[in-house]
């Protein structure tokens, strides 16, 4: 039997189940938040990413999708024994790692990512057995534009169009709702369900602001889900978890803090 690490209350739980979002502070430390710029800064320096904004002489919305054919780091963050008891608390077992991606806003020209509900594009059954993962990888606020959301939102179904501003992305126009600020420091995590609407803002700062989004669904609902245009899941927990074998050929499951320390 997996042993549980006590990293999520059972009040963030219920909140999660309750409005669709929970927010829990402080999930990864300095040196794990220290690991990941590292290779956020590899990544911009081998231009892995492109900019998704469709003014992009006016705007900048850099995307860097996946992650983990890029990295070992991100590779073995999902198998991380504090993020699998987080999913597990939130969504249940078993689950699947469904997609990574990175989203850097730099210092005044960053803009957001409009509203929108992940289950428009991946169709799950149940969109509160899918949980987004977005961890702040530097101090998130309100003037940086963080990750907003629309608590409740996960009980309705929205039409999405075409976003104007992003060259694939879709958004929910005239969204009206009190939306929250997520205001976390690096290394703090916001976990929103599948059906919960969200997005990000301008980043009005004189420093860059990135965040990591990771993704995973109970596979109990998994039937006909959407990939997302990512690749292959990857079972974390469950009958089908190999830690890593079957999808990458060798064990990634517990490499997470050799993989920090690789790289500090």
């Amino acid at each position: 039997m997996r042993k549980e690490i006590a990293v999520i209350s059972d009040m963030q739980v219920q909140h999660f189940r309750d409005y669709g979002y929970t927010v829990v502070p402080g999930l990864f430390d300095e040196r794990e938040v220290a690991a990941l710029l590292s290779e956020l800064e590899r990544f911009k320096r081998e231009g892995l990413g492109r900019n998704v904004s469709t003014d992009p002489d006016a705007k900048v919305n850099y995307q860097i999708i996946p992650l983990n054919d890029k990295s070992n780091l991100m590779r073995a963050l999902p198998f991380a024994p504090k993020v699998v008891a987080c999913i597990s608390a939130l969504v249940g077992d078993p689950f699947v790692r469904h997609l990574d991606q990175i989203f850097l806003k730099p210092p005044g020209l960053g803009s957001g990512t409009d509203w929108h509900q992940d289950n428009a594009y991946f169709r799950l059954q149940d969109p509160t057995k899918g949980t987004a993962m977005w961890i702040a990888l530097h101090d998130a606020n309100i003037q940086n534009g963080t990750l907003h959301v629309i608590p409740n939102s996960h009980r309705m179904a929205f039409d999405h169009t075409r976003d104007p501003d992003s060259d694939h992305h879709i958004h929910i126009e005239g969204l009206e709702g009190e939306e929250v600020p997520c205001a976390v420091s690096a290394g703090g995590a916001v976990f929103f369900n599948y059906g919960t609407a969200h997005a990000t803002k301008k980043n009005n700062s004189d420093r860059e602001r990135a965040g990591l989004a990771f993704h995973f669904f109970n596979t109990d609902y998994g039937e006909g889900v959407r990939m997302g245009g990512e690749g292959t899941e990857v079972a974390i927990t469950g009958a089908a978890a190999t830690g890593g074998v079957k999808e990458y050929g060798i064990a990634v499951a517990g490499t997470w803090e050799q993989e920090v320390a690789r790289l500090l």
